[in-house]
């Protein structure tokens, strides 16, 4: 049989055994999110001391978690659902944005990291509303230098005489940082380029496709909309593009020849 000193020692083993179930998270039911001062009980930390411990999120930073807290409240990950499908455009015949998402099945608990974006957003766009085909909005205008024109002229220069070139005027409402990279001895012009400038393009009849009358993206028919962004893109760096608004159609150009540009 055990000695009395040995019968002493199981008393204790027991009785610290008890009181380490009794002051735990598990025993005391508790599993807190985020800072929970009232989320405490009596009992063993992770440290090995004995006294108040916490079962909140908070408690893995301030390093007073009780010692069964990780098998007690284990983290949780957030569930979601899948994507929904892609919507169609928010607006015809413009430039826009469609949209999917998702949905949270199951929230994020016991310090798992945060759900993920329930929204995704990407480019769109469509060429066609209900009842008709769109406006060239969305057709970029293709722009090379005005001294470009000078040998097309002599060596396209359409047999049917007839047809004659015209000017637009536009401002310049934005373009990318990849103009004033430009370099190269034919792309130097692009650095020439600010937003708020006003620039003149040609359509020259080389430009104009069979049966055509105007040149591609001169927003002839976006003048009912005297609001309308225009795009615009540089031909020889295709980083090189922006937007601009139309302002008016001339018979010649009359800009500096730093802001006289082509159709393509």
């Amino acid at each position: 049989m055990p000695s009395g000193h040995g019968k002493s020692l199981w008393a204790l083993l027991l009785f610290l055994l008890i009181r380490r179930l009794q002051g735990s998270c598990q025993s005391a039911g508790l599993c807190c999110p985020g800072r929970n001062l009232s989320c405490v009980t009596q009992g063993w930390r992770l440290d090995r001391s004995y006294g108040d411990c916490f079962c909140d999120q908070a408690c893995v930073s301030t390093l007073d978690c009780c010692h069964d807290y990780n098998t007690a409240c284990p983290a949780v990950p957030c569930l979601v659902s899948e994507w929904t499908h892609w919507s169609g455009c928010a607006e015809p015949c413009r430039a826009t944005v469609r949209v999917r998402q998702r949905m949270i099945l199951d929230e994020a608990r016991n310090g798992a990291p945060p759900c993920p974006a329930l929204q995704e957003n990407a480019g769109c766009a469509e060429y066609h509303d209900q009842e008709r085909q769109c406006r060239q909005t969305l057709v970029p205008a293709l722009i090379t230098t005005g001294g470009y024109g000078n040998a097309r002229k002599k060596r396209e220069a359409p047999e049917n005489g007839d047809i004659a070139g015209y000017c637009v005027e536009f401002q310049l409402t934005s373009l990318t940082e990849g103009c004033h990279r430009s370099v190269g001895v034919h792309t130097r012009w692009m650095q020439y380029l600010r937003e708020g400038h006003h620039v003149c393009v040609e359509c020259q009849p080389p430009a104009l496709s069979a049966g055509q009358t105007h040149c591609s993206g001169d927003g002839e028919n976006a003048t009912e909309d005297g609001n309308v962004s225009l795009q615009w893109q540089a031909v020889g760096n295709p980083r090189c593009r922006g937007l601009w608004k139309r302002v008016r159609r001339q018979d010649s150009c009359s800009c500096p020849s730093v802001h006289s540009f082509l159709f393509i």
